[in-house]
């Protein structure tokens, strides 16, 4: 098994190891592009960014993509650092003309409003942590702009939790992926790490879910 690959896991314009196969070094601009976009850009939910950054230092370890590792963390944090800065740009200018619209379905007013709570009561916390948790770090940096919050506390949190996200996974994908079983095993590794991400993203909401629609039954 090819260490540097999650085959099956991932389309190829997503896998590390098919990326630095057919593109050599300059795969590094475009794993910098994709945490971009799932940092900054709603539609880029999706992206798997905790995996590409673990994958990004086993490349290193492996000898396969000829970047330094300090330089490759170094471009990933500005990405993933620039990526917020916009996403925060978008909820703030955007925002008030999607949540403030009558009848809406999706993006109602009072998620807003819940938002503005949340972050002004865990902000720093919750600006660092959302990094670690897929989609939630996409939402995350958008809800934060359109709840108005601080841009400069935003702006040195969401630099502290760049610096400590992308260089926590890829140091760890450079260290790791040099244990011969986790290099064989990466692929059912990094599955069950989404699988533990997801339940423990899901339970408290599904709770909360339950809840509400208690307290609807009982007005």
């Amino acid at each position: 098994m090819n260490p540097t690959h999650v085959a099956g896991l991932l389309p190829s314009w997503l896998d590390g190891g098919h990326l630095v196969e057919s593109m050599g070094s300059w795969a590094l601009l475009v794993f910098a592009l994709i945490i971009f976009a799932e940092c900054g850009l709603l539609i880029g939910f999706f992206l798997p960014g905790d995996t590409l950054l673990f994958i990004a230092g086993l490349l290193v370890a492996t000898h396969k993509l000829h970047v330094n590792l300090v330089a490759v963390i170094l471009i990933l944090v500005v990405a993933a650092f620039v990526g917020n800065i916009v996403g925060y740009g978008i909820g703030r200018k955007a925002g008030p003309l999607v949540f403030d619209r009558p009848n809406a379905k999706f993006f109602k007013h009072e998620y807003v409003e819940k938002s503005e709570v949340f972050f002004a009561k865990y902000g720093k916390v919750a600006v660092i942590l959302a990094r670690f948790v897929p989609v939630v770090r996409t939402v995350a940096t958008v809800m934060a702009g359109v709840s108005r919050m601080d841009a400069r506390l935003y702006t040195l949190y969401s630099a502290i939790g760049g610096v400590v996200w992308v260089a926590g996974v890829t140091v760890a994908g450079y260290f790791l992926g040099q244990i011969q079983f986790i290099a064989d095993h990466v692929d059912v590794i990094l599955v069950g790490a989404v699988v533990v991400v997801v339940l423990v993203s899901a339970v408290p909401a599904l709770l909360h879910l339950r809840q509400r629609r208690r307290a609807a039954e009982a007005g």
